[in-house]
């Protein structure tokens, strides 16, 4: 077994391997950009190489200094996590070459299936179900666009080296052909450095299943059960599951000993995913084999209660697998949502910055320890006053449920997003959780289209709609009584001018435009050390009681019976004396006022915002690498303006009506922040 293995990868899935190597005693080795020199992954490792600047091209893209890295250490193996060089034969090659171990599969087997036409050749060789379509590059748009009407309506314009959603557009007419071309063809050349394209038939209603497989170098090859990965957003994954609540057993098996099959074609060795794309009927075609460890393993961990970082780790160093096909378990229901620095109120604009709370759930699963079940895990490469880099992807964190059936997992998840602090950056956990909440996905009636058919004008609050949107009133009245109760005991009050605790109040929950809500509540005392309180919004009577401190943000309880998690903060940015209630991704921004107050409130006129709208802002902190305009250029709407980049993609910023470029503010090159101005409007 290795004594010491090299990390070459950053954030959470760097120190996912490193609590595995710990585990198993070998020594680790962190590579780290400048942007990442401070970083957890840099902090948990035995030892650190600088391997370059912040940018991925100058870092954790170089071979070459990773390989130094590995002999000025001493390292004798190398796990590559997944994205950057994970999937790079080259990379694996050069590595085997330097008699380094490679803990992965070997350099062919990778190049044989990290190439998308080649491994669907390979593919319908082995037998495996395979999509109609053309699996050769294609060179111009052109073609692009006659073969996409050769096959019919829709078509999926594909990278062949591409992966995590980078370099995949799906086309319904010629013209989104011809603009998914070419926006492939950029952003494979950019992301992987290869920009051979090719297009197949797009399965319409579908659903995105992947069987989880592990093989070693003695022939021997199981699989893992499947995972759900349907609920995606812009073809990126953003919910997972084991197992999937649609397919059934025989499918299952099918689809395993498919998997197992073109895996023994290719002499694969490690932990490697097939992915099928199966239709309303269960019938199923090969989409492309992941040769890495995947984002969601975790899931597949939980319900077979094995450690997959380990199988790779033993298997690398020559080892058998230690089970076989019949011993592979399934047990209970596992879900990861990744919850990624983004704005979701903002179209999913990435959101760079200074984690100024983070505070995930409490944990009683953990990594590297799959014994562990039925409860909660977080795997994350962030801390506490870290920084979110604009360079890398807007993963932070990977939260990891385990519960007996689906609906306990469902019910463990949202009690865990609900306890899950962020501050300081924009998360995506409110659309996390009306996800979880939407009947759709509660009965599993979905496919991958659930998103763009459920939110086709974005994510909107209106789109978390709270079962009980009275408790979040009384939650803030109860939350101030407790508060006030607290500043009465303060001693040194000057006498007849003590702070009155009260028990009538108005709740002011405040709304845009200056279009608030007023209800009449009415708060008992405490009753025990519980904090137990009756609290009254009109009709509706809530006995709530928590022992949180004042002051924390996650408060735990209980409200007529039933536990609850929540977030309760004393005030926002628009107003200091506000409080901020969320729960089940619902959030208001509420004033507990007495009644005399709230009449005053009322008479309060709303300011209204200036008009923005002769300024293009950057609605994202990130780098500008296009301007499409110049000084008195007419522009329509929906006109391209500028092309920003932020974690690893492209994003093209449109006219928003008509009108007449008058100045370019912001040069290409420029490093902006969130509302800077790029171009002024006359």
């Amino acid at each position: 077994m290795f004594t010491k293995i090299l990390i070459a990868n950053r954030g959470e899935i760097a120190c996912r391997v490193i609590a595995t190597a710990r585990k198993m005693g070998i020594q680790t080795v962190a590579v780290y950009s400048d942007a990442d020199k401070e970083a957890r992954h840099v902090q948990l490792a035995d030892e650190a190489v600088r391997i370059g600047t912040a940018p991925s091209r100058d870092s954790y893209l170089l071979a070459d200094k990773i390989i130094a890295a590995c002999k000025q250490t001493g390292a004798q193996a190398v796990h590559p996590g997944y994205g950057f060089l994970s999937e790079n034969s080259a990379f694996a090659k050069r590595v085997e070459e330097e008699g380094i171990i490679f803990i992965g599969p070997k350099h062919h087997s990778i190049a044989a299936m990290g190439d998308k036409i080649e491994s669907k050749k390979l593919a319908g060789a082995a037998g495996v179900n395979c999509i109609p379509g053309v699996n050769d590059a294609i060179d111009t748009v052109e073609q692009a666009v006659e073969i996409a009407k050769g096959i019919g309506y829709p078509v999926m314009i594909k990278a062949s080296a591409g992966g995590g959603g980078k370099g995949l557009r799906v086309a319904y007419n010629d013209k989104e052909a011809f603009e998914g071309f070419t926006s492939c063809k950029n952003e494979a050349r950019n992301s992987f450095g290869d920009d051979r394209v090719f297009i197949e038939k797009f399965v319409e209603e579908p659903r995105h299943i992947e069987i989880q497989l592990i093989g070693d170098s003695h022939g021997n090859v199981v699989y893992l059960n499947e995972r759900e990965c349907s609920i995606q957003r812009r073809h990126q994954k953003v919910i997972e599951e084991a197992p999937s609540p649609f397919i059934s057993d025989d499918t299952r098996k099918a689809m395993g000993e498919q998997a197992v099959a073109l895996a023994k074609a290719v002499n694969y060795q490690s932990a490697g995913t097939v992915e099928f794309v199966v239709g309303k009927d269960q019938s199923f075609y090969f989409l492309e084999m992941n040769t890495r460890l995947q984002v969601e393993h975790p899931v597949t961990e939980c319900i077979t209660g094995l450690d997959l970082v380990e199988l790779m780790i033993r298997v690398a160093a020559g080892e058998k697998l230690p089970m076989t096909q019949a011993e592979v378990k399934r047990d209970g229901w596992a879900i990861e949502c990744r919850i990624n620095a983004e704005d979701p109120f903002r179209n999913f604009l990435p959101s760079t910055g200074r984690l100024v709370r983070f505070q995930p759930p409490e944990e009683s699963m953990f990594q590297a320890d799959p014994s562990k079940k039925l409860g909660v895990r977080v795997d994350t490469g962030v801390y506490e006053g870290g920084e979110i880099p604009m360079y890398y992807d807007s993963m932070i964190a990977k939260l990891i449920v385990h519960g007996t059936d689906r609906n306990d997992a469902i019910t463990k998840m949202r009690a865990a997003l609900n306890g899950f602090v962020i501050r300081g950056i924009s998360s995506n956990i409110p659309f996390q959780a009306a996800l979880l909440a939407h009947p759709k996905f509660v009965s599993g009636q979905f496919n991958t289209g659930f998103i763009a058919e459920n939110y086709s004008h974005g994510f909107h609050a209106a789109d978390v709609p709270h079962a009980d949107p009275l408790f979040l009133v009384a939650l803030a009245a109860y939350m101030n009584r407790r508060y006030r109760a607290r500043a009465s005991g303060i001693s040194g009050q000057m006498a007849g001018h003590e702070v009155k605790v009260g028990e009538k109040f108005v709740v002011a929950t405040l709304g845009a435009e200056g279009k608030n809500q007023y209800h009449e509540v009415a708060v008992s005392d405490f009753e025990d050390k519980s904090h137990s309180s009756a609290v009254l919004v009109g009709d509706n009577s809530y006995q709530i009681s928590s022992t949180a401190t004042l002051g924390q943000i996650r408060v735990q309880g209980q409200c007529n019976g039933m536990g609850f998690t929540a977030q309760v903060e004393r005030g926002t940015a628009k107003n200091p004396l506000a409080l901020r209630i969320a729960h089940n991704g619902t959030q208001i921004e509420a004033m507990v006022l007495s009644p005399l107050g709230a009449r005053l409130h009322q008479l309060m006129p709303y300011k209204a915002p200036p008009d923005l709208s002769k300024f293009l802002l950057s609605p994202m902190p990130g780098l500008l690498v296009d301007v499409a305009v110049q000084p008195g250029q007419v522009v329509q709407a929906g006109e391209k303006l500028a092309v920003i980049e932020a974690m690893k993609m492209e994003n093209v910023l449109f006219a928003a009506q008509d009108g007449v470029v008058s100045k370019i503010v912001a040069g290409k090159g420029e490093s902006l922040s969130v509302d800077q101005v790029i171009i002024e409007f006359q």
